[in-house]
């Protein structure tokens, strides 16, 4: 039987990255932490924790945690259903999603959930077509990823497509484009990417002159950064309609090859375990989506 206070210590340090701030977080001393892994790494014959800077689970310690984050999530429902109604606690609902999402339609998409429930979310963020494995390895609740095939034992919803186009200043298109997509294939114009994760701007390129090219490129990990960047003349790179709209307007941006927008499908993966506060977001989520997303 496992020990749910050695599996406790066990998260809190994955999660808050390191023992103090997990002592901190458990009320209690970083040595009675240390001593709670040592013997749950005992108790199951495993190294559950890289001791690294920050810490991180080992392969076995990964689905000890899936598991203990799961068992935690519908004792949580169960609580809610079979406690009076009271001022109650909040919540904590962890989710994956991608940088774009996240400045443009989720907030508001999640706006009227989060003022009516006492729930905290605790949002990880990443390239949507990598946002999976941080619900593989356990470490959210759900995700929102490019993926359309479910991850075993979770659910998936299709959310709407972002619409993408490849934009840039017009200062930048008179001076490394001014006769197209030339300066691109001599390697010469500077291209911005999120993260090097991010293979976005290469299915364009490749989509529009049938090569892989490979321009000098700027890595800009901030969806607001990014923008900024490309108004800078800086670079140019594949942004979001909902975050470009008013700039394309404005003439502040111009695309590079007119009228070829590339639509990225969005899924909603979710643990199915039952949990109500699970389905009550996803509920919303698909909904309100359904409403910004193309």
């Amino acid at each position: 039987m496992l020990d749910y206070k050695l599996l406790e210590a066990l998260a809190s340090v994955v999660e808050e990255g390191g023992f103090e701030r997990a002592a901190q977080t458990l009320h209690i001393t970083q040595s009675a932490v240390s001593q709670r892994i040592k013997l749950l790494e005992s108790q199951t014959g495993q190294v559950l924790l890289v001791r690294s800077s920050p810490p991180r689970a080992t392969e076995p310690g990964v689905r000890l945690l899936k598991h203990y984050r799961q068992v935690a999530s519908l004792e949580a429902d169960l609580e809610d259903a079979l406690l009076p109604e009271g001022p109650g606690a909040y919540r904590s609902l962890t989710v994956g999603l991608n940088a774009d999402s996240l400045v443009t339609w989720f907030p508001e998409a999640v706006q009227e959930f989060l003022l009516s429930r006492m729930i905290l979310l605790d949002l990880r963020t990443d390239d949507q077509d990598v946002t999976h494995r941080l619900l593989q390895d356990g470490e959210v609740m759900g995700c929102i990823t490019s993926r359309d095939r479910a991850v075993q034992g979770c659910r998936i919803h299709l959310l709407g497509s972002m619409r993408y186009r490849m934009l840039a200043s017009p200062a930048y298109m008179d001076r490394w484009l001014p006769s197209g997509l030339e300066g691109l294939r001599d390697l010469e114009a500077p291209v911005l990417i999120f993260n090097r994760k991010d293979r976005l701007q290469d299915r364009f390129f490749n989509q529009v002159t049938g090569l892989s090219l490979n321009p000098p490129v700027h890595y800009i990990p901030s969806a607001t950064s990014f923008l900024n960047f490309i108004l800078l003349g800086l670079g140019c790179g594949m942004v979001p309609d909902l975050q470009s709209r008013s700039f394309l307007n404005s003439g502040s941006l111009v695309e590079l090859v007119p009228d070829m927008p590339m639509d990225v499908p969005l899924f909603w993966h979710c643990w199915d375990i039952g949990s109500s506060l699970l389905k009550d977001f996803t509920d919303v989520l698909v909904q309100e989506a359904g409403k910004r997303l193309f």
